[in-house]
């Protein structure tokens, strides 16, 4: 594996985010609502599908929902002629229609492509980063280590004796042990640590500003975890003990004047070596570098 550069999602605006978009949407929402009152005929009531369109991208449906609501009842009070039923003629219903199909397509839309984009960056198996995302975030970690001159830790993990489960009882309860170490790695992570599968049964773990004493207490908390666990694997329910994994961890300083490619190079490395130890330790173990 070649690493050059948690499950990720697509994630709402945070909340300060959230404010601006509202208060941008209001803002065009009561803009276009002047407009359209101050020039009578000119169909400047097209120009709401903008705020409707952006308030579904940033908000799902609930946001298409209110926005094209909103809308609704500016058009109305643009259009005093409308607050009569008689004045309400066909283009207006028509209008009205277009609003909310407007934001329930854009929110379906934007609901799609997120879900796409998703779907790109994941591992279907176990809702960890794939090894292309994976890579892009451990260059992203190592370049603010570098900015911050702080240490950035790796683990490196497999399912220990995983091909003798899958002789026992099928690749169904192999598959599913695999799944079950992936969900419980997702669980431990640390905030900021990324996650990935990136062969069978194999996985890497990047941490943060995380000295190799946390890194070890982190790979020790996921090894008694997994060990402690009572899968289920393929329909049945397993003991405790059935499930174990090896780790090895690597941690290094990121000095100013580190090469960001090859620092992640030689952690993923030192890392590997370490888990390599951990087998010949007899397994469900924890192993260190010895050179960090």
């Amino acid at each position: 594996m070649q690493v050059t550069s948690r499950a990720i999602l697509h994630r709402r605006p945070e909340s300060s985010s959230q404010v601006h978009y509202i208060a941008l949407i209001v803002a065009a929402l009561v803009l276009i609502a002047l407009l359209d009152h101050e020039t009578g005929d000119v169909p400047f009531q097209h120009l709401y599908y903008l705020p409707i369109i952006l308030a579904a991208i940033e908000f799902g449906f609930p946001g298409g929902l209110m926005a094209s609501l909103s809308s609704v009842l500016l058009y109305h009070l643009a259009n005093p002629r409308l607050l009569h039923i008689h004045e309400f003629r066909q283009p207006d219903i028509v209008q009205v229609v277009l609003f909310f199909t407007v934001g329930l397509v854009a929110a379906k839309l934007a609901d799609d492509a997120s879900r796409m984009r998703l779907l790109s960056i994941t591992d279907d198996l176990t809702g960890l980063h794939n090894l292309r995302s994976f890579e892009s975030h451990l260059a992203i970690l190592a370049s603010q280590a570098k900015k911050e001159g702080s240490v950035l830790s790796v683990l490196v993990l497999d399912v220990d004796r995983l091909k003798s489960l899958n002789d026992c009882y099928g690749h169904l309860a192999g598959a599913d042990a695999v799944r079950t170490v992936g969900h419980l790695i997702a669980q431990h992570l640390p905030r900021r640590a990324v996650a990935c599968r990136y062969g069978g049964d194999e996985f890497v773990v990047a941490i943060p500003d995380c000295h190799m004493e946390q890194a070890v207490k982190i790979a020790e908390d996921l090894r008694l975890s997994v060990s402690n666990e009572q899968p289920v694997l393929a329909t049945s329910t397993f003991p405790s003990g059935t499930l174990t994994i090896s780790v090895g961890a690597a941690s290094r300083l990121v000095g100013k004047d580190a090469d960001l490619l090859a620092a992640g190079e030689e952690l993923f490395r030192a890392a590997d070596q370490a888990l390599y130890r951990a087998k010949e330790m007899g397994r469900n173990s924890v192993s260190t570098h010895s050179g960090t």
